[in-house]
């Protein structure tokens, strides 16, 4: 079967994963996490993607961006790897791809899923036994939405806004939405959803999507339709 090109959607938020070949570590030292940002912010700002959240793991990395184009988010990722890659390769004297395939992403309704998405993805330092709680990582946006610190990276989205009127309530709220949890459910959802390409959202939503892209949202349902029945 066919793959099925990757589902971009101009101004639509975005969750993508980005993992390394068989599992192994694409950082190593905070060298390799530094430099790595600092060419994700160039890249966004060079093809306009605003970036929201990320979380940098030692083996993966995850993302929730809004392209403002359809090729934006692609030549992002593209240009990151053509500097990290060569200076990782150089660094640690390896050749090849550092990369599991191609990155992974899909489209979530932004409403329901990005403050859900964005803690999911700062939490995965604390669920990997990295560090006790998530504002110990300095490798993700999670220091940011709480107020610790101001990161020039993240482009706060409407819905994080939404919590609050002021940076205290929101950043309050934000907290307290992580010290909340996910359950198992969610966090399977949001994975299998990016690492199938299938968008999540409410039925209304990928109805609204559906209109603006030619590929399918979501896969097929399985089974035969059923027979209408004649008025007699």
């Amino acid at each position: 079967m066919a793959r099925l090109p990757r589902l971009v959607i101009p101004h639509q938020l975005h969750h993508i994963i980005q993992s390394g070949i068989d599992g192994k570590q694409i950082f190593v030292d905070d060298e390799d996490y530094t430099s790595f940002l600092a060419w994700m912010g160039e890249a966004s700002r060079q093809f306009k993607v605003a970036i929201h959240s990320y979380v940098l793991m030692p083996d993966h990395l995850h993302l929730l961006a809004t392209p403002s184009d359809e090729t934006g988010l692609g030549k992002m990722m593209q240009w990151i790897g053509r500097h990290y890659v060569p200076y990782f390769n150089g660094k640690y004297q390896r050749q090849g791809t550092l990369w599991q395939g191609r990155y992974k992403a899909t489209v979530l309704e932004a409403n329901q899923y990005l403050l859900r998405c964005s803690l999911y993805m700062e939490s995965n330092p604390v669920r990997s036994a990295l560090v006790t709680d998530a504002v110990d990582y300095p490798w993700s946006s999670y220091q940011h939405h709480i107020g610790l610190k101001t990161n020039p990276l993240v482009t706060d989205h409407p819905a994080y806004w939404g919590l609050g009127n002021t940076p205290f309530q929101r950043e309050a709220a934000y907290k307290e939405m992580m010290l909340a949890g996910f359950s198992a459910a969610q966090i399977q959802a949001l994975t299998n959803a990016t690492l199938k390409g299938w968008m999540l959202g409410s039925d209304v939503f990928k109805a609204e999507m559906t209109k603006l892209t030619a590929r399918r949202v979501e896969p097929i349902k399985r089974g035969r339709p059923r027979k209408l029945i004649k008025a007699g």
